[in-house]
């Protein structure tokens, strides 16, 4: 199984056309933002920080260059090749490594966890943005990469952004610059059920070791310039504890 012609080339065309200076594309926010604050969220859960962290969907490598500065290895893997361009040039000295990975595909993950063995996986923002069909497919990638020792944090908008994005989108000015591509490329978010993204985990046999909520920051400014938060809810899952 893999992801469709379409969606793989809406993404491939969406990261060719991106402008390449830090904070242009709408969820590039700065690792301080973003990766370091999630990283304060997951650290206390890491069974093993040794292990090799994979940033499923890394897009243009903003958040993996933080966690190449934290981590010993960390490779980031994403979708498209335009988007792995883009985070190679943005890492000159080589901290992370990059690859592509099509996440549904079961034995290109397979074959990653035999390259690296277990691994902490972070992954924000990736399941909204998935085809239906395709979510289940990466909850199980998420469990193959973490195997027995690994975790996972992953990030994800509540279902409510769906209807914030929406109304900025048809506002009288049209979607702000940033949102723009995003619908341009075919990639509007798709509706996540709140309850439905622990389930999807659960289902992979993973289990959640704790959650809560924190805003998806965007680069983007609403029509007041205040930034756009997104609504977003986090998970810290690990494999199922084997049973007596």
């Amino acid at each position: 199984m893999s992801v469709t012609n379409r969606y793989r080339d809406a993404w491939e065309g969406f990261w060719r056309d991106a402008p390449q200076e830090p904070g242009a594309v709408i969820w590039d926010a700065a690792p301080a933002l973003t990766a370091e604050r999630h990283l304060a969220l997951f650290d206390p859960h890491l069974a093993d920080p040794e292990l090799p962290v994979v940033d499923l969907g890394c897009g243009n490598g903003t958040q993996t260059g933080f966690l190449a500065e934290r981590f010993a290895r960390v490779v980031g893997v994403d979708l498209s090749p335009a988007a792995l361009d883009l985070a190679r040039r943005r890492d000159p000295a080589g901290r992370a490594e990059f690859a592509r990975l099509d996440a549904t595909d079961p034995e290109a993950v397979r074959a990653l966890h035999d390259r690296l063995g277990d691994a902490n996986v972070y992954l924000r923002g990736v399941i909204h943005q998935s085809e239906p069909a395709d979510r289940g497919p990466v909850a199980e990638a998420v469990a193959t990469l973490v195997g027995a020792r690994g975790r996972a944090f992953v990030v994800e908008l509540r279902a409510s952004a769906k209807q914030l994005l929406s109304d900025l989108a048809h506002g009288p000015a049209g979607p702000p610059p940033k949102l723009r591509p995003v619908f341009a490329h075919g990639l509007a978010p798709g509706e996540v059920a709140d309850e439905a993204f622990a389930e999807l985990f659960h289902a992979a046999g993973l289990t959640v070791l704790a959650s809560g909520d924190l805003p998806l920051v965007t680069t983007e400014s609403g029509p007041d310039g205040r930034r756009i938060d997104l609504p977003a809810q986090w998970l810290v899952v690990g494999a199922r504890p084997a049973r007596p």
